[in-house]
Protein backbone atom coordinates (compact mmCIF):
# COMPACT_ATOMS: atom_id res chain seq x y z
CA UNK A 1 0.00 0.00 0.00
CA UNK A 2 1.37 3.63 -1.08
CA UNK A 3 2.65 5.73 1.83
CA UNK A 4 1.09 8.89 1.17
CA UNK A 5 1.94 11.78 3.36
CA UNK A 6 0.71 15.57 3.77
CA UNK A 7 2.49 18.13 5.35
CA UNK A 8 1.08 19.07 8.63
CA UNK A 9 0.60 22.90 8.20
CA UNK A 10 3.81 24.56 8.14
CA UNK A 11 5.24 22.31 10.12
CA UNK A 12 8.18 20.24 8.33
CA UNK A 13 6.52 16.94 9.68
CA UNK A 14 5.09 14.69 6.97
CA UNK A 15 2.26 12.49 7.68
CA UNK A 16 -0.26 9.53 6.51
CA UNK A 17 -3.71 11.52 5.92
CA UNK A 18 -4.98 8.94 7.85
CA UNK A 19 -4.11 9.22 11.83
CA UNK A 20 -4.38 6.55 14.36
CA UNK A 21 -6.53 7.70 17.50
CA UNK A 22 -5.22 6.44 20.61
CA UNK A 23 -8.49 7.20 22.29
CA UNK A 24 -9.40 3.70 22.90
CA UNK A 25 -6.00 2.71 24.28
CA UNK A 26 -7.23 4.15 27.42
CA UNK A 27 -9.26 1.78 28.27
CA UNK A 28 -12.00 3.61 29.71
CA UNK A 29 -15.33 4.66 27.70
CA UNK A 30 -14.50 2.33 24.58
CA UNK A 31 -14.36 -0.53 27.37
CA UNK A 32 -11.40 -2.93 27.82
CA UNK A 33 -9.35 -4.29 24.42
CA UNK A 34 -6.55 -6.52 24.83
CA UNK A 35 -2.97 -4.96 24.95
CA UNK A 36 -1.81 -7.54 22.48
CA UNK A 37 -4.70 -6.35 20.17
CA UNK A 38 -3.91 -2.92 20.18
CA UNK A 39 -0.09 -3.52 19.77
CA UNK A 40 -1.16 -5.49 16.96
CA UNK A 41 -3.18 -2.18 15.43
CA UNK A 42 -0.22 -0.05 15.53
CA UNK A 43 2.24 -2.62 14.03
CA UNK A 44 -0.64 -2.90 11.28
CA UNK A 45 -0.55 0.76 10.73
CA UNK A 46 3.03 0.90 9.92
CA UNK A 47 2.75 -1.91 7.36
CA UNK A 48 -0.38 -0.68 5.64
CA UNK A 49 1.25 3.28 5.66
CA UNK A 50 0.17 5.22 8.47
CA UNK A 51 2.75 6.63 10.38
CA UNK A 52 0.67 9.48 12.60
CA UNK A 53 -0.41 8.94 16.34
CA UNK A 54 -2.61 10.96 17.67
CA UNK A 55 -2.63 10.28 21.89
CA UNK A 56 -3.13 12.55 25.32
CA UNK A 57 -2.55 12.02 28.70
CA UNK A 58 -6.21 11.83 29.62
CA UNK A 59 -6.42 8.57 27.96
CA UNK A 60 -6.85 6.17 30.77
CA UNK A 61 -4.67 8.62 33.00
CA UNK A 62 -1.58 7.77 30.81
CA UNK A 63 -2.34 4.26 30.24
CA UNK A 64 -2.88 4.88 26.46
CA UNK A 65 0.75 6.52 25.95
CA UNK A 66 2.28 3.43 27.75
CA UNK A 67 0.77 0.83 25.90
CA UNK A 68 1.73 3.27 22.28
CA UNK A 69 4.89 3.42 24.05
CA UNK A 70 5.15 0.03 24.41
CA UNK A 71 4.17 -0.56 20.61
CA UNK A 72 6.81 1.21 19.08
CA UNK A 73 9.47 0.26 21.55
CA UNK A 74 12.43 -0.90 19.08
CA UNK A 75 10.87 0.42 16.02
CA UNK A 76 13.30 2.97 13.48
CA UNK A 77 12.77 6.83 15.14
CA UNK A 78 11.73 8.01 11.69
CA UNK A 79 8.80 5.73 10.53
CA UNK A 80 6.70 7.37 12.83
CA UNK A 81 5.20 10.50 14.27
CA UNK A 82 3.79 11.08 17.52
CA UNK A 83 1.15 13.82 18.65
CA UNK A 84 -0.02 13.66 22.37
CA UNK A 85 -2.26 16.05 24.20
CA UNK A 86 -2.40 17.85 27.63
CA UNK A 87 -4.48 19.65 29.91
CA UNK A 88 -6.20 17.74 32.53
CA UNK A 89 -5.00 17.44 35.48
CA UNK A 90 -5.17 14.70 37.70
CA UNK A 91 -5.22 15.46 41.59
CA UNK A 92 -4.43 12.43 43.66
CA UNK A 93 -5.01 14.08 46.81
CA UNK A 94 -8.64 15.16 45.07
CA UNK A 95 -9.62 11.04 45.09
CA UNK A 96 -8.00 11.40 41.27
CA UNK A 97 -10.48 13.92 40.09
CA UNK A 98 -9.30 16.30 37.29
CA UNK A 99 -9.06 19.71 36.71
CA UNK A 100 -7.95 22.01 33.39
CA UNK A 101 -4.63 23.04 33.67
CA UNK A 102 -2.34 24.57 31.00
CA UNK A 103 -0.04 26.64 33.21
CA UNK A 104 3.58 26.63 32.73
CA UNK A 105 4.29 24.60 35.61
CA UNK A 106 1.65 21.91 34.75
CA UNK A 107 3.10 21.68 31.00
CA UNK A 108 6.94 21.83 31.85
CA UNK A 109 6.22 18.88 33.82
CA UNK A 110 3.31 17.02 32.79
CA UNK A 111 5.92 17.05 29.07
CA UNK A 112 8.49 14.70 31.69
CA UNK A 113 5.50 12.21 32.08
CA UNK A 114 4.20 12.02 28.92
CA UNK A 115 7.78 11.39 27.38
CA UNK A 116 8.54 8.52 29.89
CA UNK A 117 5.44 6.90 29.57
CA UNK A 118 6.06 6.85 25.60
CA UNK A 119 9.76 6.29 26.01
CA UNK A 120 10.75 9.36 23.88
CA UNK A 121 13.01 11.74 23.69
CA UNK A 122 10.72 14.32 22.00
CA UNK A 123 6.97 14.51 20.94
CA UNK A 124 6.68 15.74 17.68
CA UNK A 125 3.33 17.25 18.59
CA UNK A 126 2.53 18.93 21.82
CA UNK A 127 -1.09 19.72 22.08
CA UNK A 128 -3.49 21.85 24.52
CA UNK A 129 -6.19 19.40 25.01
CA UNK A 130 -8.68 22.12 25.31
CA UNK A 131 -8.98 25.64 26.36
CA UNK A 132 -8.66 26.65 29.93
CA UNK A 133 -9.90 30.06 31.18
CA UNK A 134 -8.13 29.97 34.42
CA UNK A 135 -4.48 30.40 32.52
CA UNK A 136 -3.88 32.80 30.25
CA UNK A 137 -2.48 31.86 26.89
CA UNK A 138 0.90 33.74 27.29
CA UNK A 139 1.72 31.60 30.04
CA UNK A 140 -0.02 28.60 27.75
CA UNK A 141 2.53 29.46 24.89
CA UNK A 142 5.74 30.35 27.15
CA UNK A 143 5.46 26.75 28.27
CA UNK A 144 5.59 25.65 24.64
CA UNK A 145 8.44 27.87 23.89
CA UNK A 146 10.53 26.17 26.19
CA UNK A 147 10.09 23.03 26.08
CA UNK A 148 10.49 23.89 22.51
CA UNK A 149 14.33 25.14 23.12
CA UNK A 150 14.73 22.21 25.22
CA UNK A 151 14.02 19.71 22.76
CA UNK A 152 11.28 17.97 24.36
CA UNK A 153 8.61 18.96 21.35
CA UNK A 154 8.95 20.16 17.83
CA UNK A 155 5.60 21.94 17.31
CA UNK A 156 2.90 22.71 19.11
CA UNK A 157 -1.61 22.64 18.80
CA UNK A 158 -4.21 22.61 20.26
CA UNK A 159 -7.63 20.30 20.84
CA UNK A 160 -10.97 21.65 21.04
CA UNK A 161 -10.51 25.35 20.63
CA UNK A 162 -12.93 28.06 18.28
CA UNK A 163 -11.63 30.17 15.92
CA UNK A 164 -11.53 33.06 18.51
CA UNK A 165 -9.53 31.02 21.27
CA UNK A 166 -7.17 29.83 18.75
CA UNK A 167 -6.80 33.68 17.20
CA UNK A 168 -6.21 35.14 21.20
CA UNK A 169 -3.12 31.93 21.35
CA UNK A 170 -1.63 33.11 18.42
CA UNK A 171 -1.35 36.50 19.43
CA UNK A 172 1.43 34.90 22.71
CA UNK A 173 3.15 31.88 20.24
CA UNK A 174 2.47 29.87 17.40
CA UNK A 175 -0.32 27.21 17.11
CA UNK A 176 1.06 24.96 14.23
CA UNK A 177 -2.61 22.72 14.53
CA UNK A 178 -5.80 22.35 15.76
CA UNK A 179 -7.97 19.67 16.22
CA UNK A 180 -11.79 20.05 16.28
CA UNK A 181 -14.65 17.60 16.14
CA UNK A 182 -15.65 17.76 12.14
CA UNK A 183 -16.99 14.84 10.40
CA UNK A 184 -19.83 14.73 7.93
CA UNK A 185 -22.66 14.85 10.02
CA UNK A 186 -20.66 17.65 12.75
CA UNK A 187 -19.97 20.22 10.07
CA UNK A 188 -19.56 23.44 12.51
CA UNK A 189 -15.70 23.84 12.14
CA UNK A 190 -16.74 24.71 8.71
CA UNK A 191 -18.34 27.90 9.02
CA UNK A 192 -15.85 30.34 10.92
CA UNK A 193 -12.19 27.83 11.87
CA UNK A 194 -11.89 26.36 8.49
CA UNK A 195 -11.54 29.61 6.73
CA UNK A 196 -9.39 31.17 9.65
CA UNK A 197 -7.01 27.69 9.39
CA UNK A 198 -6.50 27.91 5.92
CA UNK A 199 -5.60 31.43 5.60
CA UNK A 200 -3.43 31.26 8.77
CA UNK A 201 -1.40 28.10 7.52
CA UNK A 202 -2.63 25.67 10.57
CA UNK A 203 -2.74 22.34 10.16
CA UNK A 204 -6.40 20.42 10.60
CA UNK A 205 -6.37 17.58 12.32
CA UNK A 206 -9.97 16.30 12.54
CA UNK A 207 -11.48 14.04 15.05
CA UNK A 208 -14.68 11.98 15.53
CA UNK A 209 -14.41 11.31 11.70
CA UNK A 210 -16.73 8.74 11.92
CA UNK A 211 -19.13 9.97 14.60
CA UNK A 212 -18.26 7.17 17.06
CA UNK A 213 -18.91 4.30 14.54
CA UNK A 214 -21.99 5.62 12.98
CA UNK A 215 -21.09 6.75 10.06
CA UNK A 216 -19.11 3.30 9.05
CA UNK A 217 -22.56 2.26 7.71
CA UNK A 218 -22.26 -1.33 9.57
CA UNK A 219 -24.98 -0.74 11.76
CA UNK A 220 -29.07 -1.71 11.09
CA UNK A 221 -30.63 0.83 13.16
CA UNK A 222 -31.62 -1.77 16.53
CA UNK A 223 -28.00 -2.46 18.30
CA UNK A 224 -27.24 -1.36 22.17
CA UNK A 225 -24.46 0.22 23.61
CA UNK A 226 -22.25 -0.75 26.41
CA UNK A 227 -20.07 2.11 26.24
CA UNK A 228 -20.23 5.98 25.82
CA UNK A 229 -22.71 5.70 23.13
CA UNK A 230 -25.19 4.14 25.28
CA UNK A 231 -26.85 7.93 26.60
CA UNK A 232 -25.77 9.85 22.75
CA UNK A 233 -28.71 11.37 21.24
CA UNK A 234 -27.71 10.35 17.80
CA UNK A 235 -27.53 6.41 18.83
CA UNK A 236 -30.56 6.55 20.84
CA UNK A 237 -34.26 5.09 19.52
CA UNK A 238 -36.11 7.00 16.04
CA UNK A 239 -32.69 9.39 16.09
CA UNK A 240 -30.35 6.44 15.16
CA UNK A 241 -32.88 4.76 12.85
CA UNK A 242 -32.90 8.27 10.97
CA UNK A 243 -29.09 8.14 10.90
CA UNK A 244 -28.41 4.81 9.84
CA UNK A 245 -30.92 5.22 7.10
CA UNK A 246 -29.10 8.22 5.84
CA UNK A 247 -26.25 6.66 6.03
CA UNK A 248 -26.68 3.33 4.05
CA UNK A 249 -27.67 6.22 1.31
CA UNK A 250 -23.52 6.08 0.96
CA UNK A 251 -23.73 2.69 0.06
CA UNK A 252 -24.01 3.02 -3.89
CA UNK A 253 -21.60 5.79 -3.84
CA UNK A 254 -18.94 3.88 -2.01
CA UNK A 255 -19.24 0.50 -4.03
CA UNK A 256 -19.19 2.62 -7.46
CA UNK A 257 -15.84 4.11 -6.14
CA UNK A 258 -14.58 0.74 -4.99
CA UNK A 259 -14.59 1.78 -1.68
CA UNK A 260 -16.53 0.91 1.45
CA UNK A 261 -18.58 3.01 3.52
CA UNK A 262 -16.00 3.75 6.06
CA UNK A 263 -13.25 4.45 3.32
CA UNK A 264 -15.95 6.67 1.48
CA UNK A 265 -16.15 8.62 4.87
CA UNK A 266 -12.47 9.22 5.55
CA UNK A 267 -12.05 9.93 1.97
CA UNK A 268 -14.98 12.55 2.01
CA UNK A 269 -13.96 14.50 4.62
CA UNK A 270 -10.06 14.80 3.64
CA UNK A 271 -11.21 16.48 0.25
CA UNK A 272 -12.26 19.03 2.22
CA UNK A 273 -9.42 21.58 1.88
CA UNK A 274 -8.95 22.27 5.44
CA UNK A 275 -8.09 18.83 6.58
CA UNK A 276 -4.91 17.76 6.61
CA UNK A 277 -5.43 14.97 8.83
CA UNK A 278 -8.62 12.42 9.49
CA UNK A 279 -8.18 10.56 12.98
CA UNK A 280 -9.56 6.97 13.41
CA UNK A 281 -10.36 5.72 16.56
CA UNK A 282 -8.53 2.08 16.43
CA UNK A 283 -9.04 -1.09 18.54
CA UNK A 284 -7.95 -4.07 16.47
CA UNK A 285 -5.95 -4.29 13.19
CA UNK A 286 -8.74 -4.34 10.80
CA UNK A 287 -9.79 -1.22 11.87
CA UNK A 288 -7.11 0.67 10.93
CA UNK A 289 -6.17 -1.75 7.32
CA UNK A 290 -10.01 -0.28 6.38
CA UNK A 291 -8.93 3.06 7.36
CA UNK A 292 -6.11 2.89 5.41
CA UNK A 293 -7.81 1.65 1.92
CA UNK A 294 -9.23 5.41 1.73
CA UNK A 295 -5.69 7.14 1.68
CA UNK A 296 -5.43 8.29 -2.27
CA UNK A 297 -8.77 8.25 -3.03
CA UNK A 298 -10.00 11.04 -5.01
CA UNK A 299 -13.74 11.91 -4.60
CA UNK A 300 -15.00 13.70 -7.68
CA UNK A 301 -17.14 17.28 -6.82
CA UNK A 302 -20.57 15.51 -7.81
CA UNK A 303 -19.65 12.37 -5.24
CA UNK A 304 -18.69 15.36 -2.61
CA UNK A 305 -22.00 17.25 -2.51
CA UNK A 306 -24.20 13.93 -3.55
CA UNK A 307 -23.00 12.64 0.01
CA UNK A 308 -23.17 15.33 2.15
CA UNK A 309 -26.88 15.86 0.86
CA UNK A 310 -27.77 11.88 1.20
CA UNK A 311 -26.69 12.75 5.32
CA UNK A 312 -29.21 15.65 5.65
CA UNK A 313 -31.64 15.48 3.31
CA UNK A 314 -35.21 13.91 4.21
CA UNK A 315 -35.83 13.35 0.40
CA UNK A 316 -33.55 10.99 -0.93
CA UNK A 317 -32.51 10.53 -3.89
Amino acid sequence: MAKERVQLGNTALMVSPVCFGCWQMGQTFWGTVPEEDLVAAVHKALDVGINFFDNADAYGDGLAEEILGRALKGISREKFVVATKACHHWLPERNNQRVPDLSYDYLVWECEQSLRRLGLETIDLYQAHAFEVFTHPEETARAFEVLKQQGKIRYAGCSNYNVEQLRAALRFGRMDTVQPRYNLLCREAEDELFPFCMAEGIGVLAFSTLQYGLLTGKFQGDETFDDLRKTHPMFQGEEFKKNVSRINRLRPIAEANGMTVTQQVIAATLAHPAVTCALVGVKSPKNIEEAAGAMGKSVSRWDYYQIRKALTSDVWP
